[in-house]
């Protein structure tokens, strides 16, 4: 399998459709949020959890709501809205700012700088 299938698999086996999203959305929905996929595989899939969620469909206050749960310590609950108009646009908007928490979450938890630290090297004695 190549690799933008298995992280599109990522996405499809982890999202939970909620409020306001049909079934019928799902493939639909699955695709615009791929991108999101290649910033989660550093992730096990057992770990991830999506929900995205809609309210006010073609309202004025229409909102989209993308939350990820990532099992580890601590847990982390990372949150992205939009009240774009246009559905399409919101998707995409909440993947993007999603995409940067991930990110910046990763950013916070790895090693300073993600250098190694390795021992200082001394010169060979020349007696």
């Amino acid at each position: 399998m190549n690799e933008t299938a298995e992280v599109s698999n990522v996405i499809a086996e982890r999202l939970h459709l909620a409020t306001g999203f049909l079934s019928s959305e799902r493939d639909w929905v699955v695709q615009r949020l791929a991108a999101l996929g290649t910033r989660l595989r550093s992730f096990r899939d057992t770990q991830i959890d999506l929900e995205i969620s809609l309210k006010e469909r073609h309202g004025s206050g229409q909102q989209v709501t993308l939350e990820c749960w990532i099992s580890r310590t601590p847990r982390m609950h990372l949150v992205a809205t939009s009240t774009a108009r246009e559905l399409a646009a919101a998707v995409n908007e909440v993947r993007d700012d999603l995409i940067r928490q991930v990110d910046d979450a990763k950013t916070r938890t790895e090693p300073r700088n993600g250098h190694v630290r390795r021992p200082p090297q001394y010169p060979a004695d020349q007696s």
